[in-house]
């Protein structure tokens, strides 16, 4: 098999994860890094090598290199029209999460794609984890009996840099374009998807009732200390708690409830702890599928998409609530303080609650968060289409 030419768009910060992956699979011989698309072209030292080429417009790009891959790591407003960019010209997609800022975008670009014929993969990189299937496995086993919920945590830590890394960081709108780059929509959009996907709620159709309670503790737009629970039309509640002022950086997970035991799954470890009634604990690991090198084997096997678009709808009907919810609430500057070492505030106590969220199924305002507002903004999920 010849190497199949990908063009990467957006190769600085999060694309320089791309980069180093792109090499790897380049090494194997199942690519071959055709282009890079930046408005500032990276230098020689900057990319640690003989450069391919380089271009800001994407179009032209894709053009002359004869690209039959698209890689999308660009600011989140961008996703939409650069992935539609490519799908016009026969040209398939890795594009990175969130796939969209808005529910409208997601479907212009679901739909052009799926007009153009061309194969998509969303950058959820957790659902290529062998974790997944294996707990839905363990599922419909009854391994842990009937599942009553599903909980998603994540306590990490993030500095007052983390939200000046670019013009876009910690905004929820930008020279009049959404961007909603909260939490739950973006670091931690991974719990959410997970979670989603564990419980079989991932169509945008499944999803019934969305509650958001929407914090923040740092000078932005955005939320950094959030919650959301997901009531889907049939399937197991989905409650996900997330900050980035924890007091100690932990590791996200999802956490499955059953009547008769529980499964904790580590997404970024591909871990898994199953608890059951009658059992000592049994702990597992995984391995995870590449997403590029799975697009890679769909091209040329037929293998099936991991996480192909539809398959993120519900989703992205939870960053639709969060963009049509009213602003985060500033948190009162009685609830957090500031660490001078590492230059980022701290919500005292907010370790224990997003851990609570998850192991309850409750919300912030429901574990007592003597923070939390006292309404949370219910949203009734209707067809956009």
């Amino acid at each position: 098999m010849n190497p199949i030419p990908v063009v990467l768009a957006g190769a600085r910060g999060h694309g320089r994860w791309h980069v180093a992956n792109l090499r790897r699979l380049q090494r194997a011989g199942l690519v071959r890094l055709a282009g890079v698309c930046e408005l500032t072209p990276l230098t020689e030292e900057e990319y640690g090598g003989d450069l391919p080429e380089q271009s800001a417009d994407l179009g032209a790009l894709l053009d002359t290199t004869g690209a039959r891959i698209a890689v999308i790591c660009t600011p989140i407003p961008t996703h939409t029209d650069l992935a539609l960019t490519a799908a016009r010209r026969g040209v398939h997609l890795l594009l990175e999460k969130p796939p969209a800022p808005s529910y409208a975008e997601y479907r212009r670009m679901a739909d052009g794609v799926a007009e153009a014929g061309v194969a998509c993969q969303i950058g959820f990189q957790s659902l290529g984890s062998g974790a997944v299937p294996a707990i839905r496995d363990l599922i419909a086993q009854g391994a842990i009996g009937e599942v009553t919920g599903i909980g998603g945590a994540g306590a990490w830590v993030r500095d007052e840099a983390y939200f000046r890394r670019a013009p876009w960081a910690g905004r929820r709108r930008m020279d009049g374009a959404d961007v909603v780059d909260g939490a739950l929509t973006n670091p931690l959009a991974h719990a959410v998807a997970t979670a989603l996907a564990l419980g079989g709620t991932t169509r945008a159709g499944e999803v019934d009732l969305i509650e958001t309670e929407l914090n923040r503790a740092n000078d932005i737009e955005a939320d950094d200390t959030s919650c959301v629970r997901i009531t889907p039309a049939a399937g197991p509640r989905v409650t996900v708690a997330a900050t980035l002022c924890a007091e100690r950086a932990g590791e996200p997970y999802v956490l499955v409830h059953g009547s008769q035991g529980r499964i904790t799954f580590w997404y970024k470890q591909d871990r898994v702890l199953l608890q059951r009634a009658g059992h000592g604990p049994e702990e597992y690991e995984y391995g995870r599928t590449d997403l590029l090198e799975n697009l890679v084997d769909h091209l040329t096997t037929g293998a099936a998409l991991l996480v192909p678009p539809e398959a993120t709808g519900a989703f992205m009907r939870v960053v639709e609530a969060v963009r049509r919810a009213p602003d985060p609430e500033p948190l009162p500057a009685s609830a957090w303080h500031r660490t001078d070492a590492e230059r980022r505030r701290v919500v005292p106590g907010v370790d224990a609650l997003v851990a609570g969220a998850a192991d309850t199924l409750a919300l912030y305002t429901e574990l007592g968060a003597p923070w939390a507002p006292p309404v949370r903004h219910p949203q009734k999920e209707v067809s956009t289409r």
